[in-house]
Formats: C-alpha cells, sequence, structure tokens
C-alpha cells in the first residue's frame, strides 16, 4: 500500500526499533490526542537503523510525503539540514516554546540540530557511551580475592584496556555462561565506526586533522585497531556472538547475566534496570571508558531526535506533537520505561534516580563526551571507517595495509 494514500487523516511516525522508544511514542501519541482533540490515526513503523535511514534519506521518504515525524540520528543531522529533509521549527519553538526551553537541556543536546538560525529537531534520547559493568561481580569478596591471588593485584573497575583485557579474561566462563565482555561488531556501519573513534581518542588520536580531513593511517589508529582485533579474535575474553550483535543486542546478552562489562550507550544500562526480563537489575553500575597509553578517558555524544519531515501534510501538528513529547512529565515517565530522557529535570529526579542509582551521573558524563564531526557525507566517511574495522577483524591482512587503503577511500570521498 502506497504510504502516501489518504494521509488526511493519518499521522506517520519513522521510529528506531526498540521496545521502549514504540511504548513511549504510543503513550504519548494517546496523551497528545486526548489533550488536543487530534482526529488523526497514528501510524507508528519501527525499522532498525539502516533501515530506517534507507527509508528516510535514499527513499527520500521525509520529503516525499510519506512521514510526518521520524527520528533522527545527530550522524545524519548534516545530511538532513543539506537535502531540505526536515521543517525548520526555528519560528515555532519562539512562538509556542516547550516547557523549559532553552534551560531545561544541556547545550550538548541542543546544538548539533542548530544550523544558524534554524533548528530542525528536538531531543528525544540521550546516554552517552560509558563503561557499564556488573557491581555485584566486582564487589564479591571471593571474585577479588581470586583476582588478588591469579593476578597479584586488587579487582577493580578498569582504567586502562591493559586493565580491561585482564579483567575481562578473569570474567569469562564458558561453563557458567558468561563472558568478560562483549562488543557490538555487527557490520551496520555505525556500532564499529563508535567503538574504533573511542579506542582511537582514549589514545590520544584524532579522526580528522586540523584542516578538517580524515586521517585513517595514523600509528594511533593503527594501535587502536590491533587493540579491536586482538579483542574481537580473543574467546578468552569476549562474548562468542559478537559479529551477529548491534548494541541493541549486546545491551540484552548483559540483560540476561551473560557479560560482566561493557563499553555501551548509558541508555543500556539504565535498560538492564529497568526492563522486566533484566536477570541483573540492582547489580549494574557505570564508570569512565578505559584509556590507552598517553591517552585519557572519552566518551561520545550521540542521540536521537524527533523531527518534522518536510513533505508533511500535517506539520502543525508535527510539532505541536514534539512540543508535547518534550514535557518534563513525559521526558521522566519514557526514561522510567527504558528511554533515556534528555532534561536535566530527568537527571536529577528523585524518582528516577530511585529506579536508576546511577543516572545522577549523566551530567558528569556530558562533561566529558565527545561528537563525530557534522558532516552531510558522514555516513559515506563512516562506511568507510566500518569497512576497515571488518576487514581488521576478519581478516589476516596486515594493519598498516588496511588502513592505508581505508585511508585512499577517504581521501576519494572528501571531508
Amino acid at each position: 500500500m502506497d504510504p502516501r494514500a489518504d494521509r488526511t487523516q493519518k499521522f506517520r511516525i519513522a521510529l528506531r526499533a526498540f521496545g521502549p522508544f514504540e511504548k513511549a511514542i504510543q503513550r504519548e501519541w494517546a496523551s497528545f490526542r486526548e489533550k488536543f482533540s487530534c482526529g488523526l490515526e497514528l501510524d507508528v513503523v519501527a525499522m532498525d537503523h539502516h533501515p530506517l535511514y534507507d527509508e528516510l534519506f535514499v527513499r527520500q521518504g521525509l520529503r516525499r510525503g510519506d512521514w510526518d515525524v521520524a527520528f533522527i540520528n545527530t550522524d545524519w543531522i548534516a545530511e538532513a539540514h543539506q537535502t531540505g529533509a526536515l521543517v525548520d521549527l526555528a519560528a515555532r519553538i519562539k512562538n509556542c516554546p516547550p516547557e523549559d526551553y532553552p534551560e531545561g537541556w544541556t547545550p550538548s543536546l541542543l546544538r548539533f540540530q542548530q544550523f544558524g538560525e534554524a533548528t530542525l529537531g528536538l531531543p528525544y534520547h540521550d546516554g552517552p557511551e560509558c563503561f557499564i559493568y556488573r557491581s555485584d561481580l566486582f564487589d564479591s569478596a571471593a571474585e577479588q580475592a581470586e583476582f588478588l591471588r591469579q593476578y597479584g593485584q586488587p579487582l577493580a573497575v578498569p582504567e586502562t584496556w591493559d586493565d580491561f583485557v585482564r579483567v575481562a579474561r578473569f570474567f569469562t566462563r564458558p561453563a557458567q555462561n558468561l563472558s568478560g565482555t562483549i562488543f557490538a561488531a555487527y557490520p551496520d556501519g555505525h556500532n564499529t565506526v563508535y567503538d574504533i573513534c573511542l579506542q582511537l581518542w582514549t589514545r590520544g588520536g584524532e579522526l580528522f586533522d586540523s584542516a578538517g580531513r580524515m586521517q585513517l593511517d595514523t600509528p594511533a589508529m593503527i594501535a587502536a585497531l590491533e587493540f579491536y582485533r586482538a579483542m574481537l579474535n580473543d574467546p578468552s575474553a569476549v562474548y562468542p556472538q559478537c559479529r551477529q550483535c548491534d548494541s541493541v543486542k549486546t545491551g540484552m546478552a548483559f540483560a540476561r547475566g551473560e557479560v560482566a562489562m561493557m563499553i555501551n550507550w548509558f541508555g543500556f544500562a539504565a535498560m538492564c534496570e529497568t526492563i522486566a526480563e533484566s536477570k541483573v537489575a540492582g547489580r549494574v553500575a557505570v564508570a569512565p571508558i578505559p584509556r590507552g597509553p598517553g591517552g585519557a578517558s572519552a566518551s561520545l555524544n550521540v542521540y536521537w531526535m524527533l523531527s518534522v519531515a518536510s513533505g508533511s501534510p500535517h506539520p502543525d501538528v508535527g510539532y505541536q506533537f514534539l512540543r508535547h513529547a518534550m514535557s518534563r512529565s513525559h521526558d521522566k515517565l519514557r526514561t522510567l520505561d527504558g528511554v533515556i530522557g534528555c532534561r536535566k529535570s530527568t537527571w536529577g529526579d528523585a524518582d528516577v534516580n530511585r529506579a536508576i542509582p546511577f543516572y545522577g551521573r549523566m551530567e558528569s558524563l556530558h562533561a566529558h563526551a565527545r561528537e563525530l564531526p557534522r558532516l552531510a557525507n558522514f555516513v559515506d566517511l563512516s562506511a568507510v571507517i566500518d569497512r576497515m574495522v571488518l576487514d581488521a577483524i576478519n581478516t589476516p591482512e596486515t594493519i598498516p595495509a588496511i588502513v592505508r587503503r581505508a585511508q585512499e577511500a577517504a581521501d576519494r570521498l572528501g571531508s
């Protein structure tokens, strides 16, 4: 059926497939319809990351009128701006702003969608990358005694990548269905990109030079890839199905109690505290990401926003819905359901911090979070990085040769 058929009575939302997103959007739309007596019927479609991007940008669903509102990742916002895919909300925000706008949010969640005077979306789901671990394992007197016996040093949250490897091997116990760590190595063009950027930054490297040119052929990138290759091919340290796992599946493996520690989005730590099927609720903790030689801990700020499609036949309703969904109450409610709220009021809320004891760490994590460059062709550039990482973990080719080839591909694309 043509999604543009009979759009007069239908309001269509394209969102990233994730149970808490779907639950929250349905609840927020029901509340919106009741409050504003909106007669439109909701049609919400959940898609995985790649299919969502293809629907919105490759098939130009945002511009063609197939959608009214969509989940937009910060990686895509420059392309959305360049192609005119989203409605500029600036005038609507000025005339009828969301509750507490802009003071209710940290600046790091408002600047990425701002292009000059134009505003292309509002933040819906946040959560920088962090170190997530099983506190019951690290706090266990028996585990601490055994680690001291084996390694001659106390068991502690890893501060360096060498520590990380040691602890990962210690906790890998196939007979107990427990792996020391897990990586989201599914070839989807973004999970491995985020992983390798963190490996690079925590070793003092940079993805772009001072002129804005992507620089892959560097000693820091080679060191990052050597580490990532070693980890992904070390059955004594990592979850055996890493190559089939995206960030959602890694989070679920942790929730099932199959992983001792991981680098993942803060949202998955919160999810493991809130979803009914979690076997580790009450035993989850977060900490800064480990560092490499000569580097410092770093995090990555990537978030999802709600935006109004430029081809929408209902742009005013679209903004009204966004404004409604961004309220203090809805931000808090969806956080308690496993989404990561973006408001400062949610981060400090007593109910939220009772349910998710580490939620107060959000603001401090944001203080050290970095962002990927806002480039219209970043999806193409990230595909080059993804290919480079996949070649590193899946082939015996030397890392310097892989990096040189990736650099040539990046140079052809420009940046």
